[in-house]
């Protein structure tokens, strides 16, 4: 078994803030003893506009909030997943939704690009958001890359909404999958924990799911609920959840961490008892 730990912040547009409570994540990450910190999607900014997102967008060798968690790994021997904006290339009116894995000695050595952006009408009483104003969509399934806590796939947010990238993970070898979020309230009250839990149930694999949560801006706030799903469906452990909008005081809320043994012999026990022997020949796309 390796331990967890999976971080919960409240991103905003400034990445020296965000940064900060990343780091404060870091610390309590390396007193747990743990082998690897997972951090939301959108951890280096969230913006209040599209055009605000393309302008604080940067390459990674020259951000300081990559630049600062690269040398956060070296330092503690710490690998992080994190979630960020990059530049599409050439350079557009849009960005990349990324996933990083910045290894112990701070080197990036995984990175996937968002497959599907979030477009939605939650009017009245909730957003209208179109990511797809700004963001570019991401192309492929990654192959799930070796880390101490196990074969590790990586999706994000909306991804979460379509279960065969995750049985196609699942099908490469995944032992863990990975949705970093930032879910809205109205959504993540009706399906964040249930979605994460058929997808565990699906692929037998362990979920590894940090969230923003607070009021990131006037026009954006995330509903939170840190999460780690077992193989068979149970949640291992969670955080806070935003429950009053109103309430919720822009950088109001500490940044979290939850840790969770993840014990790779429960994904092969779940497995040998519900083995799941897939008619691929019915349907060759999954």
């Amino acid at each position: 078994m390796a331990i967890a730990a999976v971080g919960q912040i409240c991103s905003t547009a400034s990445m020296t803030h965000n940064l900060a409570q990343c780091q404060t994540l870091i610390r309590k990450a390396v007193a747990s003893g743990a082998k690897a910190l997972f951090l939301p999607e959108a951890s280096d900014y969230i913006a209040s506009s599209p055009a605000e997102s393309v302008s604080l967008c940067q390459h990674v060798s020259k951000s300081p909030f990559v630049r600062g968690l690269q040398q956060a790994a070296r330092d503690h021997s710490l690998a992080i997943n994190v979630g960020i904006h990059e530049p599409t290339d050439p350079p557009s009116q849009r960005i990349k939704n990324t996933l990083l894995w910045i290894d112990q000695e701070g080197a990036i050595v995984h990175r996937y690009q968002k497959l599907h952006v979030f477009d939605v009408d939650l009017r009245p009483g909730g957003p209208l958001i179109r990511e797809s104003d700004s963001t570019e969509p991401g192309h492929d399934i990654v192959s799930p890359f070796k880390s101490s806590l196990g074969q590790v796939g990586s999706l994000i947010c909306f991804d979460l909404r379509f279960p065969e990238p995750a049985l196609r993970l699942r099908r490469f070898g995944a032992d863990i999958i990975l949705y970093p979020s930032a879910f809205t309230v109205p959504t993540g009250k009706l399906h964040w924990e249930i979605l994460l839990r058929a997808r565990a149930v699906e692929t037998q694999c362990w979920i590894i799911a940090a969230a923003q949560c607070g009021r990131h801006n006037e026009k954006r706030v995330s509903y939170g609920d840190a999460i780690v799903i077992s193989p068979n469906g149970q949640v291992a452990g969670r955080l806070d959840h935003v429950t009053d909008i109103d309430r919720e005081g822009e950088n109001g809320r500490e940044p979290e961490i939850l840790t969770v043994d993840i014990d790779l012999d429960l994904v092969k026990d779940v497995r040998r008892m519900i083995p799941l022997l897939r008619r691929t020949d019915v349907y060759p796309e999954i």
